[in-house]
């Protein structure tokens, strides 16, 4: 197998490797591994918290590079018929801003790019390549939650402002924000097995209303029907009808902003594909593929690790990217 599982820096597994499989979606923070090796007849020590990576050779490519380094076994699960079998959970190590919660208050102003500089600190998580996400974002009080929570909210509130779409990732350098769809290396999709697509109203968004900041000072005696700041309207409403949908969010304090949310959501048909054929081992959530002639966004992917291997994919365009996981968050 061209595929090498280090553990420890020391112990090298590969003739033990029954499978691997990897899986990265934009729903996740955490790269995710599954790792079942046969156990030697001398046993194998290895135990949850242990620091472990997988290196493979690229698709075309001609040496190994780290597919997920640095890595944490999470879970052990071993199993004896005939042979003696273990099954690894692993993660990179963002799993820790996932499972970890704190308390953050930031002034208005910050970027995104500042208050993940301030969590890695906090945590002390070394960072690789943070762009500037340029939007200044409101002020936020973050009470009891997970890190990841908290990473996510801003870089929401950064593509409401009207800014880029950025996903955390961890690389052998560190922590990085990786601008969805700027691979500077596209694949076209041309070895498929398969390809799906799905078109359907559900999701469809053709008149939005937008309800900003409520005024606290109020005493709920004097509360009153919401006040909207903008409404769009779709020109789609006399063939799909009227889907509406009101957004009610704390970060649109103006209307010029809130006319930008509203145009931002509206949508028609939805559409997605589902694609399955030989592997990519280096392809990651979102990444921008070409399929078809068309530009994607890479939504889900799980590598199942061979010679050759194999891989399912979940992709939609960047604007469905952008309402699905930034703007409907």
């Amino acid at each position: 197998m061209s595929y090498e599982v280090v553990l420890e820096d020391k112990y090298y597994l590969r003739e033990l490797i029954e499978s691997i499989s990897l899986k990265d979606s934009l729903d996740q923070i955490s790269y995710e591994a599954s790792i079942q090796l046969k156990v030697p007849s001398e046993g194998l020590s290895i135990a949850p918290g242990q620091e472990i990576r997988i290196s493979g050779v690229p698709y075309s490519g001609q040496s190994k590079v780290h597919l997920l380094n640095p890595g944490v076994i999470w879970e052990c699960n071993s199993s004896n018929k005939s042979t003696k079998h273990i099954n690894l959970m692993v993660y990179d190590r963002t799993i820790y801003l996932v499972k970890s919660e704190d308390e953050f208050l930031f002034p208005a102003n910050g970027t995104a790019s500042q208050r993940l500089k301030k969590y890695a600190k906090e945590w002390d998580i070394q960072l690789g390549n943070v762009p500037d996400t340029k939007k200044q974002l409101n002020k936020a009080t973050y009470r009891a939650q997970a890190i990841y929570n908290m990473i996510m909210a801003d870089l929401r509130e950064t593509v409401k402002g009207g800014g880029d779409m950025y996903i955390p990732r961890m690389t052998p350098a560190g922590l990085e924000l990786f601008k969805i769809g700027s691979n500077s290396l596209v694949w076209k999709l041309e070895a498929t097995e398969e390809v799906s697509q799905l078109r359907t109203l559900e999701g469809a968004i053709t008149k939005v209303k937008v309800i900003g900041r409520r005024d606290e000072t109020k005493k709920p005696s004097e509360d009153l029907p919401s006040k909207f700041l903008a409404v769009a309207s779709s020109e789609l409403i006399p063939k799909l009808g009227t889907l509406q949908r009101i957004i009610q969010d704390e970060d649109i304090t103006t209307t010029t902003a809130a006319k930008k949310l509203a145009n931002s959501m509206l949508t028609g048909i939805q559409e997605t594909f589902s694609v399955s054929g030989l592997d990519i081992n280096t392809l990651r959530a979102g990444d921008k593929v070409e399929l078809s002639g068309m530009g994607l966004i890479v939504m889900s992917v799980t590598h199942e690790l061979g010679d050759p291997g194999h891989m399912s994919l979940e992709l939609g365009t960047s604007e469905y990217v952008k309402r699905r996981y930034f703007l409907n968050g």
